[in-house]
C-alpha cells in the first residue's frame, strides 16, 4: 500500500547542440549522462550543468554531415572507461571517455538496426539490416551469426500429448481469417532486443516477413534459439525483460482496448493489464523496468494531449498507476530518450528534443492519517491513477486487502500525491495533487477543489520553470507545496479557507537548498525540512515573518543527516525532540546518530517507535524512557525470552499503519496481502493505561481477546485493585468474566516474569505481606460479592472457595447443600442443580465426591454422585453399608476411606474399648503415636499399651533414651532400664535401678557395664565417677582412664612424627624435580613471559573462578578426593599437611578433657598418674608447636611452582618472583660494600 513520492527533480537546460538527442546512457561510476545525437556524442553532468567531454561523429565520418544519420544503440562500458555506440550505417564505435577519441571497432555492410549489451557487459548482440543477429564478445570477437526469423520453435519446443492440433480448435467469432494481424502502421519495424537480468537469455522482437506481425524469440547466451512466442494479434514494438527474470513485457492492441502483456521465456502469455486509454488514443513508444523490477515505466504518446510517461507498480496481482508525467503537446519539450539510473532504482533520466535534461528522484511512502486521537479512522490512501482514483481504507473499521478498499475517491485526472490533515478531530481529511496541477481537498462533508496550476505560479512577475513536488498538510490545514526554481526553492503556505474561485497564498519562504521532504508534529508545532544532501532545517511558520533556521539539539549543536533519507518522522526521545530518518539503504538515523542498519520500515505512534527489520522482526520501543544510545543498544540486541518489544513476523513485512489508541498494527507482506498483529508492547502499554484509569472492563476484554494472563489486573498495582474491588465487579458485571478471572489466578507475579515493567515505571508491586496472593484475591472478591448480592454472584463465590491455595471444597459443597434446602429466588439466582453442575466443571468429579463424603452428609453425597458418571452399583452399596454403622464408627470408616487417618483415629477413640485393637493397629500403621497419647488419658489401661508400642517404635528409630523415659513414665521399669543402658544414659539407668530396687551386686555389675561403654566413648571422667560411686573400684577406674588417655596421646604423637618425616622427604624430591625442570626450560619460560605477559592474570583467575564457583561443601569434598597419603601420589605433600593439621586440632581439643581428668586424679591422690599424663600431653604439644614452622613455612603459596593446579602463567609468575627475591639481597650486599 505504498505510493511513489517525488523527492526532487533536477532540470537543466544549459546543454545545447545541433540536431536532437537520439540515445541516452548513464555512467554508473560518475552519474553523468552520455547523449548521442545526429552529429556528436556528449558526456554531460546535469548536477553542475557542465559538458565533461564531447566528440563529433560527423567529423570522423561515422554519421553524415547533413544530420540524416541515426545512432541505434549506446552503452557505457565501465571496465573500458568508454562508451560504445552503433550507427544505422553499420559502424560500431568506441568513445574513450578519458581521451575523447573515437575508434571504429567493426562495421557491418548491411547496416545495423539495434545494439544491446548483456548486463555483465561480456557480450553484445547486434541486429543487421539483413535480419540477422550477430553475437560478439566484449573484445568484439564474433561468436555466432544467425537469422532472426527461424522456422524451428527452438530447444524448448512443447511436447504434444494427443489433444488435437491448433488448426482444428475454435478461434473465436471472427474466424481463422482474423487470426493474424500485421503490425501497426506507426511501427518502425526495427527489431527490439532485451536481456534477462542474469545475462543468460535475451529476447528479440521482430516483424515476421510472412505475416507482417511481430514475434518474440528467446535465445541463450551461446546464440541458440530456445523458444518462439505464439502468434499474438496486435503485438507492438515495445519490449523489455524484467530484471528479476520472470516475465517479458510488451504491449498489445486489442479491438476494444490497449494492454501491457507479459510473456514467459517459453513464449506463452502470462498476465496483462489494461492501459487507461481508448483503442487508438495512444501509441506506446517503449517499456522500461527499473533495476529492482518494482516499477514499470510506460513511455507513450497521446495522439491528442502530447507525450506522457507513466509509472506502474504491482501489488497483490493488481497494477497501480502511481505517477503520471505530462510533457504537453510542444514537440520541443517532448522526451526523446528515457533511461533508468543503474545505481538508484527510483531515479529516471529524461532528455527532451530541445536538449533539456530532467532527473526525477522518487521514494516509497505510505500515506496514512496522523492518528492524533480516537476519531482518526486509521486511513491509508493508495493511488490508483489508472482509473483516476484514490483507494482509501479505514483500518479502524475494517481490514481489507488491496486492491480492495473501504471506499474510492474519483478524480478527473491521475493522482500523483496524497496527504492527510494533521489537526485533531480532522485527521480524516485529505488533499490530492493531480497530474494537471490541481489540489483536491476531501473532507467528511464533501469535496472542494483548489484550482491551482503549479506550473504557472508567478513570483515577482517572472514565470517559474518548475514541476510538481510533494505536499503535506499543516496544522491549520495549510498545504505545504514545494516549488523548485532554477536558483532557489520556495515554500508556499496555502490556507485552508481557499475559495474554489480565488486561491491565495498566505506567505512564501526562501530555502537555501532543494527540499526533499517535510514533516510536521502537531503536539510540538514543529515543522522540519530535509534538504537533498541530508541537512535539516526548522520552519518557523507561526512567526509574524516565517523563516527557516538550522536544526539544533539541546546543547546548541547543528544536527544533520549524514545522507539523504526517503522517510522522516518527528518524535521525542527522553524529552528532546528529534528527527528520525530512513535511507533507501535501510539505515535508520536519529539526527547524526545511526540507530540501526537493517530497517525495512518504521512508524512513530504516540510514545512508541515501531520498526520492521530485514531479520524478520517487528520491534516496538518506548521513546519516553531511553536515550538515543539506549535505542541503539535495544535495536542491536536480540531480545530476551520475555522481551515484549520484539516479535517475529513474516519475511519482508512492512508497517502500513497503527490504529490510534488501539493495539492493532497493520503489516503488508511482500506479495501484497495484509496482516493485523497486536504487538505485545502496545498491548501492555494500553493495558497499563486502562488499569491506571481503573477501566477494568476495557482491560479485561482486551486481555481475554489477546490471551494476556489475567493476573496482570492484580499484579499491576495490588493496592489499587484491592481498594477498588467493588468497582471491578461492577464493571465486569458478568458472572462468567469474574469466574474467568478467578480461575486464572496464580501465585506467580506476572510483572516480574511474563510482563516485566518498562524501565522507569513508577508503579511497584506491593503484595500483602504474610499471605498468599491467590488467597488474598479470592477472599477479597468473595467478601465483596457476598455483600453485593450472594444470590447473584453465587457461582463466583463458589469459584473463590475452590480456587484458594487449599481449596475449600467442603464449604462450597455446604453452600450448595444449603441452597438445595433453601432455594433462592430473584433475578440472576441459580438453583442447586446448576451450582453443583458448575462445581463439577471446576473440580474433578472423584475429588468432589470424596469431599462430599467427608462432610458425612449422605444427601449431599447422593446429590454429587447423581451428577457424576459413577455407576450406582459402585457407590450405593458402600453408602448403605455406612448408614448401617454406629455414627462414630461410620465417620471412622469414611475418614479411613478418604485417608484422613488423624480424624479417623479421633472418631475411633470414641467407639469404645472393643475397638481399641483396631485403633492400636491404625496407630502402628500410620505412626500416629503422639495423637493417640493425646486422645487416651494416662489413667486408662490403653495408655500403657500405647506407650509401650510408642517406646518400641522409638527404639527402632535409635531414640532409646526417649523410649526409656516413656517406659519409666508408664511404670515399665525393666524395659526402661534396658533402654537407658542401651543409650548410655547412666544417671537415668542408676535411678531406675535404685527405684526397682536392684540388688547391690547387680547394681555394681550394671555400673561396670555402663563404665565400659563410657570409656569407649572417651567419657573417662564419667566412667571413673560411676565406678567409684557404684562399683567401689576407685583405683582401677583411674588407672583405666589414665592408660587410655596416655595410649591415645602416644599414638597421636607417633603418627605426627611419621607424617612429618615423610613430608620432609616428599618436599626434597619435589624441590629437586623443580630445579631440574627450571634449569632445562629457563630460556623458554623467559621468552614466554615476554610474549604473554598480558595474559598472566586472566587464565589463572579464570581457573580459580571456576573452582570458587562451586559450593563450599562440594569444594571440600572435591579437595578431599584429591588428597591421598599413598606414597608417590601427585598431591601427597598436601595430604600429609592436611593429616598433620587434623592431628594438631584433635590434640588441642583435648585440653578440657585432660584438665578434668587431672583434677580428678589429684583429688583422689593419684599424683604419679596425673604427672605422667600431664608430661605426655605437654611433650606432644611442644613437639607439634615446634613442627609448625617446618610443616607450614612462610611464603608456602608463592614458593610452590608446580603442581596439578599450576599453569604456565602461574609457574612463570612464581619463578620471576623468586628471581626478584634473590636479587634483592645481592643488591643490598653490594650497597653495603660500597
Amino acid at each position: 500500500m505504498r505510493n511513489l513520492k517525488l523527492l526532487k527533480s533536477l532540470q537543466s537546460s544549459e546543454l545545447q547542440g545541433p540536431g536532437s538527442p537520439q540515445c541516452l546512457a548513464v555512467r554508473a561510476d560518475t552519474g553523468s549522462l552520455l547523449i548521442a545525437s545526429h552529429y556528436s556524442i556528449t558526456e554531460y553532468d546535469p548536477r553542475t550543468g557542465q559538458v565533461v567531454s564531447e566528440a563529433s561523429l560527423t567529423a570522423e565520418g561515422f554519421l553524415p554531415e547533413d544530420g540524416s544519420g541515426t545512432v541505434v544503440g549506446l552503452q557505457d562500458l565501465a571496465e573500458l572507461e568508454s562508451a560504445c555506440l552503433a550507427t544505422a550505417g553499420g559502424d560500431v564505435v568506441l568513445f574513450n571517455l578519458n581521451t575523447c577519441q573515437l575508434e571504429c571497432v567493426g562495421s557491418v555492410d548491411s547496416g545495423l538496426t539495434s545494439m544491446s549489451w548483456s548486463p555483465d557487459e561480456e557480450l553484445v548482440v547486434l541486429t543487421t539490416g539483413q535480419e540477422t543477429i550477430i553475437m560478439m564478445t566484449k573484445d568484439f570477437e564474433p561468436i555466432t551469426e544467425v537469422g532472426i526469423h527461424q522456422d524451428d520453435f527452438g530447444e524448448g519446443k512443447f511436447i504434444t500429448v494427443g489433444w488435437g492440433k491448433k488448426e482444428t480448435q475454435f478461434h473465436g467469432s471472427e474466424g481463422k481469417q482474423a487470426e493474424v494481424q500485421s503490425a501497426a502502421a506507426w511501427d518502425d519495424r526495427r527489431p527490439r532486443v532485451t536481456w534477462r537480468g542474469d545475462g543468460q537469455l535475451f529476447a528479440v522482437s521482430a516483424v515476421c516477413p510472412q505475416t507482417g506481425a511481430r514475434k518474440v524469440r528467446v535465445w541463450n547466451r551461446e546464440g541458440v534459439l530456445q523458444s518462439t512466442s505464439e502468434t499474438i494479434n496486435g503485438l507492438e514494438q515495445a519490449l523489455c525483460w524484467k530484471p528479476s527474470g520472470s516475465l517479458i513485457a510488451s504491449t498489445q492492441r486489442h479491438p476494444n482496448k490497449h494492454s501491457v502483456v507479459f510473456m514467459e521465456k517459453n513464449g506463452l502469455l502470462h498476465g496483462d493489464f489494461t492501459l487507461p486509454f481508448s483503442k487508438d488514443q495512444v501509441k506506446v513508444k517503449d517499456l522500461l523496468w527499473n533495476n529492482d523490477s518494482t516499477v514499470l515505466a510506460v513511455w507513450l504518446e497521446d495522439m491528442t494531449a502530447g507525450e506522457d510517461k507513466k509509472l506502474w507498480t504491482m501489488g497483490n496481482y493488481h497494477w497501480y498507476l502511481k505517477q503520471s508525467l505530462d510533457f504537453g503537446r510542444d514537440s520541443q519539450k517532448a522526451p526523446v530518450c528515457v533511461y533508468w539510473d543503474p545505481q538508484h532504482s527510483l531515479t529516471v533520466h529524461v532528455v527532451t528534443r530541445s536538449w533539456t535534461s530532467i532527473t526525477y528522484d522518487w521514494g516509497w511512502t505510505t500515506e496514512r492519517s496522523p492518528g492524533l486521537d480516537a476519531t482518526d479512522k486509521a486511513n491509508v490512501a493508495v493511488i490508483d491513477g489508472g482509473e483516476n482514483k484514490i483507494l482509501v481504507t479505514t483500518f479502524r473499521q475494517c481490514v481489507v486487502p488491496p486492491p480492495m478498499c473501504a471506499f474510492e475517491l474519483q478524480l478527473s485526472s491521475p493522482v500523483n500525491q496524497v496527504t492527510f490533515l494533521c489537526q485533531p478531530q480532522r485527521t480524516n481529511q485529505l488533499a490530492a495533487l493531480t497530474s494537471d496541477g490541481q489540489i483536491s481537498v476531501y473532507s467528511q462533508g464533501g469535496l472542494y477543489i483548489v484550482s491551482i496550476k503549479i506550473a504557472i505560479l508567478r513570483i515577482n512577475g517572472n514565470k517559474m520553470k518548475s514541476v510538481e513536488s510533494p505536499i503535506s498538510c499543516h496544522k491549520l490545514i495549510d498545504q505545504f507545496v514545494y516549488i523548485f526554481e532554477e536558483e532557489m526553492d520556495q515554500i508556499y503556505l496555502i490556507p485552508s479557507g481557499l475559495s474554489p474561485v480565488l486561491p491565495c497564498f498566505r506567505s512564501e519562504i526562501e530555502v537555501d537548498g532543494v527540499v526533499v521532504s517535510m514533516v510536521h508534529c502537531f503536539q510540538s508545532g514543529t515543522v522540519a525540512l530535509q534538504l537533498e544532501d541530508g541537512q535539516i532545517r526548522k520552519l518557523l511558520w507561526d512567526h509574524p515573518e516565517p523563516s527557516v533556521e538550522d536544526w539544533r539539539d539541546s546543547s546548541g549543536c547543528c544536527i544533520n543527516f549524514p545522507v539523504s533519507c526517503v522517510q522522516t518522522a518527528l518524535c521525542s526521545i527522553s524529552g528532546e525532540e528529534c528527527l528520525l530518518g530512513l535511507t533507501d539503504r535501510s539505515h535508520l538515523y536519529a539526527g547524526e546518530t545511526e540507530l540501526a542498519s537493517n530497517i525495512s520500515s518504521f512508524l512513530v505512534c504516540n510514545d512508541f517507535l515501531l520498526i520492521t527489520t530485514h531479520s524478520h522482526t517487528c520491534r516496538c520501543l518506548q521513546l519516553s524512557t531511553p536515550s538515543i544510545k539506549g535505542l541503539q543498544a535495544a535495536l542491536a540486541s536480540d531480545g530476551g525470552q520475555n522481551d515484549e518489544t520484539l516479535r517475529r513476523v513474516e519475511r519482508g513485512s512492512r508497517i502500513v499503519t497503527v490504529v490510534p489508541q488501539d493495539t492493532r498494527v497493520i503489516l503488508q507482506m511482500p506479495r501484497g496481502n495484509l496482516e493485523t498483529v497486536h504487538h505485545r508492547a502496545l498491548v501492555l502499554a494500553q493495558l497499563r493505561k486502562w488499569l491506571d484509569r481503573l477501566r477494568f472492563r476495557d482491560a479485561f476484554e482486551c486481555m481475554k481477546k489477546l490471551r494476556i494472563n489475567m493476573n496482570l489486573i492484580y499484579d499491576h498495582n495490588p493496592k489499587v485493585f484491592l481498594e477498588n474491588i467493588e468497582n471491578f465487579i461492577t464493571q465486569l458485571s458478568s458472572i462468567n468474566h469474574i469466574n474467568l478471572f478467578l480461575t486464572e489466578l496464580k501465585e506467580e507475579d506476572t510483572t516480574s516474569s511474563m510482563y516485566p515493567r518498562p524501565d522507569g515505571s513508577l508503579v511497584q508491586t506491593q503484595h500483602v505481606s504474610g499471605q498468599k496472593k491467590v488467597d488474598v484475591v479470592c477472599d477479597a472478591l468473595r467478601s465483596t460479592m457476598e455483600s453485593m448480592g450472594p444470590n447473584k454472584f453465587f457461582l463466583s463465590i463458589l469459584t473463590a472457595h475452590v480456587k484458594k491455595t487449599v481449596p475449600e471444597l467442603e464449604i462450597a459443597l455446604q453452600k450448595v447443600h444449603e441452597l438445595r434446602v433453601n432455594p433462592s429466588e430473584g433475578p440472576g439466582a441459580v438453583s442447586a442443580e446448576e451450582a453443583l453442575k458448575y462445581l463439577l466443571f471446576l473440580v474433578n468429579v472423584n475429588d468432589l465426591y470424596e469431599h462430599s463424603l467427608g462432610t458425612y452428609d449422605f444427601d449431599l453425597v447422593l446429590m454429587v454422585a447423581e451428577k457424576s458418571q459413577k455407576d450406582p452399583k459402585e457407590y450405593l452399596p458402600f453408602l448403605n453399608m455406612l448408614k448401617s454403622l454406629e455414627p462414630n464408627y461410620q465417620r471412622y470408616t469414611i475418614d479411613k476411606h478418604l485417608k484422613r487417618y488423624r480424624k479417623a483415629l479421633q472418631h475411633l477413640s470414641k467407639c469404645g474399648d472393643e475397638h481399641f485393637p483396631e485403633a492400636l493397629q491404625l496407630v502402628k500403621e500410620q505412626k500416629l503415636y503422639s495423637e493417640a497419647l493425646r486422645l487416651y488419658t494416662a489413667d486408662r489401661p490403653h495408655y500403657k499399651a500405647l506407650s509401650c508400642t510408642y517406646a518400641q517404635h522409638l527404639v527402632e528409630q535409635q531414640q532409646a533414651e526417649q523410649a526409656g523415659l516413656l517406659l519409666w513414665r508408664c511404670g515399665e521399669l525393666t524395659s526402661a532400664l534396658q533402654a537407658f543402658a542401651g543409650s548410655s544414659s547412666w544417671r537415668n539407668a542408676i535411678c531406675v535401678a535404685q527405684q526397682m530396687p536392684l540388688p547391690p551386686d547387680q547394681l555394681a555389675l550394671l555400673a561396670r557395664d555402663l563404665a565400659e561403654k563410657l570409656t569407649e566413648q572417651r567419657r573417662y571422667s564419667e566412667a571413673a565417677l560411676l565406678l567409684d560411686q557404684y562399683a567401689k573400684v576407685r583405683s582401677s577406674a583411674k588407672r583405666s582412664s589414665v592408660g587410655a588417655q596416655t595410649a591415645f596421646l602416644e599414638a597421636q604423637a607417633a603418627t605426627f612424627t611419621r607424617h612429618r618425616t615423610r613430608l620432609a622427604v616428599v618436599r626434597e624430591q619435589k624441590e629437586k624435580a623443580r630445579l631440574d625442570m627450571l634449569g632445562e626450560y629457563k630460556s623458554e619460560l623467559t621468552l614466554y613471559s615476554e610474549a604473554s605477559s598480558v595474559m598472566t592474570g586472566s587464565k589463572y583467575s579464570q581457573s580459580n573462578s571456576r573452582i570458587s564457583s562451586r559450593s563450599s561443601k562440594n569444594r571440600r569434598k572435591a579437595e578431599r578426593k584429591k588428597l591421598s597419603l599413598k606414597e608417590g601420589s601427585p598431591m601427597e605433600d598436601r595430604a600429609l599437611m592436611y593429616a598433620l593439621g587434623e592431628i594438631i586440632t584433635t590434640v588441642d581439643k583435648m585440653r578440657e578433657e585432660v584438665h578434668s581428668l587431672l583434677k580428678a586424679l589429684v583429688l583422689f591422690q593419684f599424683d604419679k598418674q596425673a604427672e605422667k599424663i600431664q608430661l605426655t600431653y605437654e611433650e606432644a604439644l611442644q613437639m607439634m608447636e615446634a613442627a609448625v614452622p617446618e610443616v607450614w613455612p612462610e611464603g608456602l603459596q608463592n614458593s610452590q611452582l608446580t603442581g596439578p593446579n599450576s599453569t604456565a602463567n602461574s609457574i612463570m609468575a612464581s619463578f620471576q618472583q623468586q628471581q626478584q627475591q634473590q636479587q634483592r639481597p645481592a643488591a643490598s650486599q653490594q650497597g653495603e660494600q660500597c
